[in-house]
């Protein structure tokens, strides 16, 4: 109806042209596929120009006369415009979105969800309200891996690993079930804390053995101490052939003076047997080691270097006090020797500061050096070579004027001797020319630098002598007659 209006006022009609009509000869030579797509978009074209048409002819002003002159304007206005209609511009509808406006797709694909870890970038808003996210991203459907089917050598390696496993799990549950096993690792490790307990318990050496004591003896050397009210005297001496002794207050504490270079040497070769330390080693003599009262070492210089064997020797023989604080910062210091004295047996034997100890504060007893000196000769403690040496070095102590004085001509002693204001000592192992061995303990507590404390030394040391170099009676074994008989003779020839 509209149409035949328009016709009816003038108005012609407009055909949009087709630009498939054109390319006729074109269309013949491609493929199938693009003919169909380029046919999608000719009735695309083809339906928005029905559209505006019709848009437009709806547009037209029928309240006017169709005899009016206004009716016949746009005919006219067309006409001087190689016959091309005015349109105006019109609002058209948003077009649809769908998935296959691609060239690229045929038929409209379906949506597929993606999964849940994949997670997508926020999406841009367009101006027109429109995500670039919605207009471009696709998604694309997610193909699972294809997993490989294991190779022979794959399958061998696992079932290897498996049966390694299994026999090791096996061996296991053998092992612990097995009650063989259990009895072995029982008495292993029964073997092992006995072991353990053995190291811990000190092997303490065996004690001095004693016969009987010597009462005549002993008599004799307390009417001698006596005479002296004011003198203190501690004793022991023990003849190592019989096992006879004489006891006085040798238990109890004195001061040991230099007497305490004994024990100190002692471990001294101790360590020369152990190898931890050398006799050719150097020393080195430092400022707070030096030691005044006896030796020569303190006067020389500072950093001078001596041997350890020198330093031994000079410890004993001149009674050097700087050699004997070298040696014992050597092993140690103080508590190291002490807990060796412990475990040698010896109950009070300490030393509690360097020497020269004037005050007395190094301690021991007639008892302890008595025992230590058993002990060296027995060769407990050392090797025999290291024993030798060690009475060797004690037998030329140059201070002979205490339990010397009081041997026989022929004797034989090694010993050291130890001299403070308070005490005065002497401790050695003496051989009599008559080839019996003892040992020899004194000990004197004085008033300050009394020397009657030394006479009772040289006086007890005399008795002593003579008591044990006594001939033994010997025991005469009873014999019977020697008899002789003459062989009958005979009475005729």
């Amino acid at each position: 109806m509209v149409q035949k209006y328009a016709k009816s006022i003038g108005l012609q009609r407009v055909s949009v042209p087709e630009s498939g009509q054109k390319i006729s000869t074109r269309r013949e030579q491609q493929s199938p596929q693009r003919r169909q797509q380029k046919s999608r978009s000719q009735d695309t074209v083809k339906n928005q120009a029905s559209f505006e048409r019709s848009h437009q002819s709806a547009s037209v002003d029928h309240s006017l006369h169709p005899d009016s002159p206004q009716a016949f304007v746009p005919a006219r206005a067309a006409s001087t415009k190689n016959k091309k209609p005015a349109i105006r511009p019109v609002d058209l509808p948003p077009r649809p979105y769908t998935d296959y406006q691609a060239a690229n797709y045929r038929q409209p694909s379906a949506k597929i969800k993606a999964p849940e870890r994949v997670k997508s970038k926020p999406s841009r808003q367009s101006p027109k309200g429109r995500s670039t996210h919605q207009m471009r991203s696709r998604v694309h459907p997610v193909q699972p891996q294809k997993r490989q089917k294991p190779t022979l050598i794959l399958c061998l390696l696992r079932l290897l690993i498996l049966g390694v496993g299994i026999g090791g799990i096996a061996g296991t549950l053998l092992s612990v079930l097995d009650p063989t096993s259990r009895i072995g690792a029982e008495n292993s490790i029964a073997v092992q804390e006995t072991q353990q307990k053995e190291a811990t318990v000190e092997v303490k050496p065996p004690a001095l053995k004693l016969s009987q004591e010597i009462m005549p003896l002993k008599t004799a050397v307390q009417q001698l101490a006596a005479k002296n009210a004011k003198l203190f005297p501690g004793m022991f001496f023990v003849d190592l052939d019989s096992g006879g002794y004489i006891d006085l207050n040798s238990n109890l504490t004195f001061s040991a003076a230099s007497m305490i270079k004994v024990p100190v040497l002692v471990a001294f070769f101790q360590d020369v047997d152990a190898g931890k330390i050398r006799l050719d080693e150097k020393l080195t003599m430092t400022k707070e080691l030096i030691g005044g009262g006896s030796g020569d070492m303190q006067y020389k210089p500072v950093g001078t270097k001596f041997t350890a064997l020198e330093t031994a020797n000079r410890m004993i023989v001149i009674s050097d006090n700087t050699a004997t604080n070298m040696l014992i910062a050597r092993m140690g210091g103080e508590s190291a020797l002490n807990q060796r004295f412990q475990s040698w047996g010896l109950a009070v034997t300490q030393i509690r500061n360097l020497l020269p100890d004037l005050s007395g504060t190094n301690t021991t007893s007639p008892r302890d050096l008595g025992q230590l000196m058993a002990l060296v000769n027995e060769g407990h403690l050392m090797s025999l070579r290291s024993r030798d040496r060690l009475l060797e070095i004690m037998r030329r102590t140059k201070t002979r004027t205490l339990l010397p004085r009081g041997l026989g001509s022929g004797a034989i002693i090694a010993h050291k001797t130890g001299d403070i204001g308070s005490m005065v000592g002497d401790v050695g192992l003496i051989d009599m020319p008559s080839g019996k061995r003892y040992i020899g303990v004194a000990m004197v507590k004085r008033p300050h630098n009394d020397n009657r404390a030394q006479e009772l030394i040289r006086q007890t040391s005399r008795a002593v002598y003579q008591q044990f170099n006594q001939p033994t009676v010997p025991q005469i074994m009873p014999t019977t007659p020697f008899v002789t008989t003459n062989p009958p003779t005979p009475q005729g020839r």
